[in-house]
């Protein structure tokens, strides 16, 4: 008994050493799949790979660690995120500009269309004098220009 345990022990602590040393390689074929076997195909270019740690033998030095490659992501995924806030930004200024362009000429119509201009002021309601509808069309006028006008990217 004393020699079947001892047999097995010794089978068991050698069987993972002759497993790790058996070679993988990996390639691809002319279709396209990437194939996997313990024997180098003839005619075509195969790595070894270690089944164990996952990295082929013939990885070259400029791989990066898992850090540098989480912090890489990192750094990409902050400027597509700063990127598309820039978009949004463009996009709210520009619904701004139409909406004040909108509002400049129908302010400017009311205003062209009516020869008494009445607003409220302090709670009271008055007439605006033609000096102030004159300064009012002024304004909107500007404003018009200002926001209707095509944007240079």
């Amino acid at each position: 008994m004393n020699r079947k345990t001892l047999t097995l022990t010794l089978l068991l602590a050698v069987v993972p050493g002759v497993a790790m040393s058996a070679s993988v390689y990996k390639w691809t074929d002319e279709n396209g799949v990437t194939h996997f076997g313990d024997r180098q195909p003839t005619g075509s270019k195969a790595e070894r790979v270690n089944v164990r740690s996952g990295t082929s033998s013939d990885a070259s030095g400029n791989r990066q660690s898992p850090q540098e490659r989480l912090g890489n992501m990192q750094e990409q995924q902050a400027d597509e995120a700063e990127q598309r806030q820039e978009t949004a930004v463009e996009e709210a200024r520009r619904k701004q500009r139409e909406a004040n362009c909108a509002t400049a000429r129908s302010n400017l119509d009311v205003i062209d269309r009516n020869a008494r201009i009445r607003i409220e002021e302090n709670g009271e309601q008055r007439y605006l004098s033609q000096e102030e509808i004159a300064e009012k069309r002024a304004e909107f006028k500007r404003i018009a220009e200002e926001s209707c006008r095509p944007t240079e990217e």
